[in-house]
């Protein structure tokens, strides 16, 4: 039977590797994430988990672990942060051009410099060209599900890539929530046993990684556009699946709340997304016409359901907790993806950047009506503007 359980974002994450049967986990330790691969190391230690745990001496050596693993046969898994994913970066596109669907928890953390070990999306949206899919967790039961989400997409013979699902650091890496945990048997009937077409095999040598001189490169560049297409309808199936076998429904890549009449809407991704829709109640209760949109799936990109979800409003204000610096007025990377996918919209709404809660300052109602007011303010002559929301003065 499945059970009810008070765990951490980063017990949840460490719990669906468990459930997923990974049979190698390789990292190296950094705030936030650290307890997750923690958890995961008593388990092996103690023989509740049958796999290998390999502590690396950097992040860049724990990917590069995965990466081997996973191209021979075996289903990985590794979690960072912040200056670890930095660290990371090369073999990033390595694991995505080897085909090796690594799956990564990324426990979300601001970039050095000034150093911050707090909350912001800059390390995971820097990566976000790497070739690999990104799902965004709001809470604990949603981290857990993401991570045994991204075994089923990323291993799928149609995509085989990796992915990462990115949860808030400290907003919910170490918040305690109450999640059910499944039957591993319904963990086994979601997610069969990792079995490429294509591995490392002594009795059967192939290559793997080698030179693409130019005659070939674009060629294999192309197959991984393909694979991150074809990810849209893997995602939309597996979460299908997903819902018969677990009983609980999710939309593939984003949630809408009050969308349908509302003049006004706010685009989000991740924990603060709860902030944000408890104010969008309360300004419907008071008669505000606003809704919500909260992005779950970045990679693959929702540019049509997007659209859809805003063909009516007046006013967007796309939600940044990262900055994509000398880009438009400096905005952040979900506004410059936001407005890309409507740019060719006979009709499209007005368009208005927040960027808040970078370096994990906190978002507080009084911001989130803040946000409200200035999309209420949006000078129809502007272009667009972009707007920082709990400055000091």
């Amino acid at each position: 039977m499945p059970k009810q359980a008070v765990i951490s974002g980063n017990m949840a994450a460490a719990y669906a590797a468990k459930y997923a049967r990974v049979d190698v986990i390789a990292a190296y330790p950094i705030t936030p994430q650290t307890t997750a691969i923690e958890y995961l190391s008593q388990w092996v230690a103690s023989g509740e988990l049958d796999a290998e745990f390999v502590p690396a001496e950097s992040e860049h050596s724990a990917m590069t672990i995965c990466i081997a693993a996973s191209a021979s046969g075996a289903r990985t898994f590794t979690a960072t942060a912040s200056q670890g994913l930095a660290l990371m970066h090369e073999m990033l596109y390595i694991a995505s051009g080897l085909r090796t669907p690594v799956v990564m928890m990324i426990g979300n953390r601001s970039l050095s410099s000034p150093l911050s070990i707090w909350n912001d999306h800059q390390d995971s949206m820097a990566e976000r060209d790497a070739g690999w899919i990104q799902m965004y967790a709001e809470n604990v039961q949603e981290t857990f599900d993401m991570g045994l989400m991204c075994y089923r997409v990323g291993e799928d013979s149609r995509v085989m890539l990796p992915a990462m699902f990115c949860i808030d650091g400290f907003f919910l890496t170490h918040t305690y929530q109450n999640v059910v945990l499944p039957d591993q048997e319904q963990v086994d009937e979601f997610l069969p046993p990792y079995s490429p077409k294509y591995r490392l095999d002594p009795s059967n040598p192939i290559a793997m990684g080698t030179v693409g001189d130019p005659r070939w490169y674009m060629e294999f560049a192309k197959q991984k556009v393909e694979a991150m297409e074809a990810a849209r309808g893997v995602v939309e199936e597996a979460h299908r699946d997903f819902e018969k076998i677990f009983g609980r429904r999710y939309d593939p890549f984003i949630e809408r709340f009050h969308c349908n009449d509302a003049d006004y809407i706010f685009i989000t991704m991740g924990s603060v997304s709860g902030t944000f829709r408890h104010v969008v109640r309360e300004l419907r209760k008071e008669g505000a016409s606003v809704g919500l949109v909260r992005i779950r799936t970045f990679r693959p990109f929702p540019y049509e359901e997007l659209r859809e979800a805003i063909s009516g409003a007046k006013v967007v204000g796309i939600v940044d907790r990262s900055i994509s610096f000398g880009a438009m007025k400096s905005c952040g990377p979900l506004f410059l993806e936001v407005r890309a996918a409507l740019y060719e919209q006979e009709k499209k709404p007005k368009t208005v950047n927040l960027i808040l809660g970078i370096g994990g300052r906190d978002t507080t109602p009084s911001m989130v009506r803040e946000c409200f007011k200035k999309l209420e303010s949006v000078d129809e002559r502007r272009e667009f503007d972009v707007f920082w929301i709990g400055l000091r003065e």
